[in-house]
């Protein structure tokens, strides 16, 4: 952090600090993570990894979208971009022609073979002089943070 901003957020509290920091820290990584794939941006590369959470069955858009904290349409522009270079595919479900699944594709396999390394050495970098049991805690608070957002929508 800048010693701009270290003196700029001194006159906020910091549950508002922390706050505002959500939203950079979601632009840095969204900046990092859009150079480094030369083939996906960073969004495409969450929706990746949210893809590959689903083991047995691969996912409808609507249960993508609820992984990614996203709007169906704004995840069905993700799929959409992703199938046309070749990453995932889609293809209605076998027992109701209303369900659009999304898998995988071999693409998707060789791209995430082709970056393992990188992706080590950005994971390792990203989490540099950060205890596991920081790191631990810092995720069981996100969580809270992210059901109490879910709830406040709700409330809408």
């Amino acid at each position: 952090m800048s010693m701009d901003r270290d003196r700029l957020l001194e006159d906020f509290d910091d549950e508002r600090a922390l706050f505002g920091l959500f939203f950079a820290f979601g632009n840095r990584l969204q900046t990092a993570g859009d150079a480094f794939y030369e083939e996906i941006t960073c969004k495409q590369f969450f929706l990746l990894i949210c893809l590959s959470l689903f083991k047995e069955t691969p996912p409808m858009i609507n249960e993508l979208a609820d992984v990614m904290g996203s709007s169906h349409q704004n995840v069905k522009q993700i799929v959409n971009k992703l199938e046309k270079e070749g990453f995932v595919t889609t293809f209605y479900d076998k027992d109701d022609r209303r369900k659009v699944r999304v898998a995988a594709t071999e693409k998707m396999g060789t791209l995430s073979d082709r970056y393992r390394e990188q992706e080590e050495r950005f994971m390792a970098g990203l989490y540099e002089g950060i205890t596991k049991e920081e790191v631990q805690l810092t995720y069981n608070v996100m969580m809270k943070i992210e059901k109490n957002l879910i709830a406040i929508r709700e409330e809408k």
